[in-house]
């Protein structure tokens, strides 16, 4: 079939292909880019990453989502496969003999001991003494064995673990001796050589997307890039007009700088900068990461930018449509103040400051929403909960699974502020959250560190406080602040159409524009009625 005939059969409306490296259903902003495009009349198929051997599918509103079985051998380096001469010549292979033998010995002493209370019961009943001797001895000269071997086996398993530890040190010298030649011999294309597992991703979502022959791709993030433009150069080859938009949710060289020389970091750059110059168009989150992105790719045109604002309507993509109560879940009544934090927990997210701050705020209770789907804890939050143990409030700290992104700003409602304590990173400073956009829509005072963007954004609003980054006591006093006169904040949100222009709706429109601009000969006859969405069921 011709392309031509293709774009028939669909009577005239254009394919969407939207790809993105991760299961999709954590993925708040594709999750919102794909239902919000098929209601706007466009075909979406969103592929996201699956299980090998298990692959998904089901409804998001109109949009179609397939998760994409994807193995990942590339994924670790050759030299992790590689006998550690060197630094372990005694080491066992990589090649999984080492925890067979572990487990071997483990099953060994394990049958020494059964066999030893064997023999002591048949001592007990009155065995054949001189025989139980006998085996007594022998059992003690097996045990005494079974130890050095087991001391073999572990200074075996200690030399291989350590050599692999070595090796997968991306900042040591030898890596980096590596990584300055391969970008020395092939610049950009370097990254096939430090960083090999972005392969993973064209092997397995290359051969879907040119089955899917897709008017569009849609990349999401800086992995995903290389994959649309890899397949935006086939079809093109095949004679077929594609289009490539890049989303950029990143400023990915302004990542942790502790990164910066290491292989992974300038390697995913490399790729970045090789293909970006095949994108169409280019989206982004927020206008000082546009700015950055035209400076940094020399891009022809600024891109557009559609921020992550979280959507005022419809239902949440499982169908379940109730919203549970933050303070109940928390055991406190409504009078007690309560501060909320919505997202990922890590130490450059800078949460520990609201558990250092509660020993200085005697009354205050904090909730944060942040245990991903199907986890009862992360390492982080267990440190956090040990050190709130520490200061004698752990009672005060309340840790919640994650809600559906449309339910959030409902659910974050009934605290009476909010928090964004972000270190001082690149792209924190570029950054405007999906938590910020949420906890505006909650009419939530909101405290946050003086990271640029955000910062600058609250003074202008006047929607909440600045703290210096870091300062506990500088938090605590933009705290008092807030829950001293929550409604001069809250008031802040009365400005005619500042909420209206925070939300997806708003935002979708933009990204429709692009698609349009690309498209024009695509259109969709007219937007999808949003009463005529099935109801998201995962397959």
């Amino acid at each position: 079939m011709s392309f031509d005939d293709a774009v028939g059969s669909r009577g005239g409306r254009g394919r969407v292909v939207m790809l993105v490296d991760n299961a999709v259903k954590g993925d708040s902003r594709v999750q919102k880019a794909a239902r919000s495009a098929a209601d706007a009349g466009w075909e979406v198929i969103l592929l996201g990453r699956g299980r090998p051997g298990q692959p998904e599918s089901w409804k998001l509103g109109q949009a179609e989502v397939r998760l994409v079985p994807m193995a990942a051998p590339l994924a670790k380096h050759r030299r992790e496969l590689r006998r550690v001469w060197q630094r372990g010549p005694l080491a066992y292979p990589p090649n999984g003999v080492a925890p067979y033998r572990a487990q071997q010995m483990k099953a060994w002493r394990t049958d020494l001991q059964v066999r030893e209370d064997q023999l002591r019961l048949a001592a007990a009943s009155g065995g054949d003494v001189q025989r139980l001797r006998w085996q007594q001895q022998m059992l003690r000269m097996e045990r005494t064995a079974a130890g050095l071997t087991q001391k073999w086996v572990s200074f075996r398993y200690w030399q291989l673990t350590q050599g692999q530890k070595a090796r997968r040190n991306r900042l040591g010298p030898v890596t980096r001796l590596s990584t300055w030649f391969w970008e020395a011999v092939k610049g950009d294309g370097a990254w096939r050589r430090l960083e090999p597992g972005l392969w993973d991703f064209e092997l397995a979502f290359g051969p879907v997307i040119d089955e899917l022959r897709p008017d569009l791709i849609h990349a999401n993030d800086y992995k995903m890039l290389g994959v649309g433009a890899r397949a935006t150069i086939r079809a093109r080859g095949a004679g077929r007009h594609v289009k490539l938009v890049w989303d950029a949710h990143e400023f990915l060289p302004g990542l942790n700088p502790a990164l910066a020389k290491g292989a992974w970091l300038r390697a995913q750059c490399a790729h970045e900068r090789e293909y970006a110059p095949v994108a169409d168009a280019v989206v982004t989150v927020s206008e000082a990461l546009a700015d950055l992105l035209q400076q940094h790719h020399s891009l022809a045109e600024r891109p557009a930018v559609v921020m992550n604002a979280p959507s005022i309507g419809g239902a949440d993509e499982t169908g379940r449509g109730e919203v549970l109560d933050l303070r109940a879940r928390c055991g406190i009544d409504a009078d007690t103040p309560l501060l909320a934090y919505s997202g990922g927990i890590a130490p450059v997210r800078g949460v520990d400051i609201m558990v250092e701050g509660l020993p200085q705020l005697p009354e205050v209770h904090i909730a944060l929403v942040s245990l991903p789907p199907g986890r009862p804890s992360t390492p982080y939050i267990d440190g956090l909960l040990a050190r709130a143990a520490e200061l004698g409030v752990a009672d005060r700290v309340h840790v919640l699974p994650y809600v559906s992104h449309h339910q959030v700003a409902q659910f974050l409602s009934a605290a009476d502020a909010a928090v964004s304590p972000l270190h001082h990173l690149p792209n924190h400073e570029i950054a405007l959250s999906n938590k910020f956009f949420e906890y505006s829509h909650a009419r939530l005072p909101i405290v946050v560190s003086d990271t640029k963007t955000m910062a600058e954004m609250v003074r202008t609003t006047g929607q909440g406080e600045v703290f210096r980054a870091k300062d506990v006591d500088d938090y605590v006093r933009a705290v008092r602040a807030v829950l001293a006169d929550p409604a001069r904040y809250r008031a802040a949100y009365d400005r005619p159409g500042m909420l209206e222009e925070w939300t997806w709706e708003t935002q979708a429109k933009v990204l429709d524009e692009v698609y349009r601009r690309l498209l024009p000969q695509q259109q969709p006859p007219a937007a999808a009625r949003a009463d005529e969405s099935p109801v998201e069921v995962p397959a």
